[in-house]
């Protein structure tokens, strides 16, 4: 009896939460995985829409259109708005954590007037893409901006902020960095109250200063924190919609190609679009599931290194 109540126990103790995750299971299921195994579904097919009996099973084709075949359309708009896109995730993701970094770090050392920089800098991550890039569109106006009235007192020439490169990719990642440093911010602040201080206070008995407790000190003990912002923000940042969508259009057109056309823009273009080819986009879907896939685990392996 003593063994059965035991046995009783154990398993009542392993089912106890699973009433706890049946929303969450519910609502991932729903919301994550039959999205995703329907849109793989729909990448194997010439998929109609609206005649639907004429949906044609193509197997590997559309893959194939996107990845190799040079003739086709799709190659060319896969490849350019790849090419896009990955520009973009590499001037971001540096920006995204050196920038946050530094507000962190500056924060932790308690300024006056320290609480109030920490809600400043967070507030706008709270605001829509829509308000941000409304608030932004003003600034960056050629003609009665605010940044280019500004650049007026200067005696400095004014910038054509949405319509020239680079300034078009300059404009979309200063409103990127205002819009989501703050969620960055908090989270490396967080990794730097956990931090044992009698390591800065041996590190300046060695005669370390600042710079090299940050490095040899600061950096190494948020590692974890580091982590969960590098693949946050990477992944973000393939994700990249709103932003050149709203500011710039794609634009702008330079020896007919849409510089700042990112690959999520591609993808909800070719799927709802006039001859909508949501097989075609949902392969391209796939392919950037896997870039990101594959580029998220050699950060997480770089980043183990340094632990």
């Amino acid at each position: 009896m003593k063994l059965k109540h035991i046995s009783l126990y154990r398993l009542k103790k392993k089912i106890s939460p699973i009433p706890f995750l049946i929303l969450f299971l519910t609502l991932f299921c729903v919301f994550f995985v039959f999205p995703f195994i329907y849109g793989l579904f729909i990448s194997f097919f010439k998929w109609n829409i609206f005649q639907p009996e004429k949906t044609e099973f193509v197997g590997l084709r559309n893959y194939i259109n996107i990845l190799f075949n040079k003739e086709s359309i799709f190659h060319h708009y896969f490849w350019s708005s790849l090419k896009n896109t990955l520009l973009f995730v590499a001037i971001s993701v540096p920006s995204l954590i050196i920038i946050p970094l530094f507000l962190a770090l500056l924060l932790d050392l308690k300024p006056w007037g320290y609480r109030i920089l920490r809600v400043i800098f967070f507030m706008p991550s709270i605001l829509s893409i829509s308000a941000v890039v409304l608030i932004w569109s003003w600034q960056f106006n050629t003609h009665g901006g605010f940044i280019n009235e500004l650049l007026k007192v200067f005696q400095i020439p004014r910038v054509n902020w949405l319509m020239a490169q680079p300034w078009a990719w300059i404009a979309i990642l200063l409103v990127t960095i205002w819009w989501t440093s703050g969620t960055n911010m908090v989270i490396l602040g967080a990794g730097l109250k956990d931090i044992d201080r009698s390591l800065y206070e041996a590190a300046e008995i060695d005669g370390a200063n600042y710079f090299k407790m940050v490095l040899h000190v600061t950096i190494p003990s948020i590692v974890n924190q580091l982590f969960i912002v590098t693949i946050m923000t990477t992944i973000a940042s393939f994700n990249i919609y709103g932003q050149p969508d709203l500011l710039t259009k794609g634009g702008p057109v330079i020896n007919g190609e849409f510089t700042t056309t990112v690959l999520m823009m591609r993808i909800r273009a070719i799927a709802f679009g006039p001859n909508g080819q949501p097989g075609v986009a949902s392969a391209m879907a796939v392919c950037l599931g896997l870039i990101m896939i594959t580029i998220s685990i050699q950060q997480a392996k770089v980043l183990k290194r340094m632990r």
